[in-house]
């Protein structure tokens, strides 16, 4: 049995999770808020991480109920993620191996989400969606490697959504996403907005562009040569926020089904904090059982950034035999989930 402590601080949530042969022990976490119509910075999260991740550190362990002899192997985020941020959790997951002599093992985040997604939800080898504010990624496991069958060519779904909540001075607290998910459930008018599939890729930036115009009347009244010619009509929030969800999901759906037929598979994993989104889930629960399928997803706790998915990830590693020396202790902010070898599969 393997006990292994993870620290993941990628973005703007810090967590430390202990987890001990598959039996979750601990998962604690902060996350920097920023007011209303800002994102959070590198510099700035980095400091509240600094803050915050020894008393988490501490909490995890009593919460645990144990000490840090009873830990097999420390385990950190190595990317990918903001390189200030990471830098905190790779920082102190080192001094903790020196002081006390334990192994420590560098994990990638993308791999972290899809470990823990299998464990919590049973998913024997599904389809993976993962979605979250850096990543947009379509998977599928072959030959001890996450292969991406589908990508985000520009900005996250997650960052998308950010950005626009930012656009329209959504609250950060607890999440832009969690609030334009709300917003969205008060309106049922739909207003076109492009839908970008290229193959098994998505495209968001050129949506998000086109949804701050229709934010902004004052701004469309000023592009257009001849205003009087054609009424600029005004649309709530929630009509905005309803149509985004709406398009950008259907798009994800897409994409993931093409990958269910090209793999011949009948299960799908949504993991990453965008996972959360009871919307998207809907839509792709339904698109899997007209398939005959099943989805797997997780809540919150697991879906949102946390130490416990690197915790258990670094475990299969470290069960596996994968083993790590200091010198090899740095991030990265790119680091792919399918340059990782799936030592810990056998199928």
């Amino acid at each position: 049995m393997v006990c292994a402590l993870g620290i993941e601080g990628s973005a703007n949530k810090i967590g430390i999770g202990i987890i001990k042969d598959g039996e979750v022990l601990a998962n604690v976490r902060r996350t920097y808020i920023t007011p209303p119509g800002e994102g959070f910075l590198p510099k700035e999260t980095a400091k509240h991480h600094r803050e915050a991740i020894l008393g988490l550190v501490k909490a995890s362990l009593k919460e645990a109920q144990l000490e840090p002899s009873n830990l097999d192997v420390i385990c950190y985020t190595k990317g990918p993620g903001m390189a200030p941020p990471l830098l905190v959790g790779a920082i102190v997951a080192r001094t903790l191996s020196l002081l006390w002599d334990i192994p420590l093992l560098g994990v990638n985040h993308c791999i972290g989400h899809i470990e823990m997604g299998r464990l919590i939800t049973g998913a024997q080898n599904p389809i993976v969606l993962y979605v979250s504010g850096g990543n947009t990624q379509v998977i599928a496991y072959s030959n001890k490697r996450y292969r991406i069958f589908g990508e985000t060519i520009d900005i996250a779904v997650g960052n998308c959504l950010d950005r626009f909540a930012r656009i329209i001075k959504l609250s950060n607290d607890p999440s832009p996403g969690y609030n334009i998910e709300q917003l969205a459930k008060l309106s049922n008018r739909y207003i076109k907005l492009p839908y970008v599939v290229k193959g098994m890729d998505v495209s968001f930036s050129g949506i998000l562009s086109y949804i701050e115009d229709l934010a902004d009347p004052g701004k469309r009244q000023n592009k257009r040569k001849k205003p009087q010619e054609a009424e600029v009509v005004d649309y709530s929030q929630a009509d905005l926020c309803y149509s985004l969800q709406e398009t950008i999901f259907a798009m994800l759906v897409e994409i993931t089904e093409r990958a269910m037929a090209h793999c011949g598979s009948n299960e799908v994993l949504i993991v990453g904090g965008v996972g959360c989104n009871e919307r998207l889930q809907e839509m792709m629960r339904i698109m899997c059982e007209e398939r005959n399928g099943k989805l797997f997803a997780t809540d919150e706790r697991y879906c949102i950034d946390n130490g416990l998915m690197i915790a258990h990830a670094g475990a299969e590693m470290f069960r596996s035999g994968t083993r790590m020396p200091l010198e090899e202790a740095f991030v990265t902010q790119r680091f792919r989930t399918d340059e990782v070898l799936v030592s810990w599969r056998e199928d």
